[in-house]
């Protein structure tokens, strides 16, 4: 792995700063889908034992609540971070 890192280090200090942003970006995308995946996973690896101890399927209106209420959380901690606008 160590000389896979030293090349792309390489290649990456060639790129234009803006260029070098553009990878910045992705990486972080890549990091976030990542992230969704195992999250899924686990989500999924759950879901025989839940079957098996008799826990019925949400239905799809609760399925829409939790997702309404994770955005609303992720909101809610977005904002709590941003500066307040009159302080910009």
């Amino acid at each position: 792995m160590g000389a896979n890192r030293d090349v792309l280090y390489e290649k990456l200090k060639a790129l234009p700063p803006q260029r070098r942003a553009e990878v910045e970006d992705f990486l972080d995308f890549l990091v976030r889908k990542e992230a969704r995946t195992a999250a899924l996973d686990r989500l999924l690896s759950v879901a025989p034992a839940l079957e098996a101890a008799g826990v019925p399927p949400l239905t799809e209106e609760e399925i829409q609540a939790e997702i309404d209420a994770a955005r609303a959380e992720r909101r809610a901690r977005a904002a709590a971070t941003r500066p307040p606008k009159d302080s910009v």
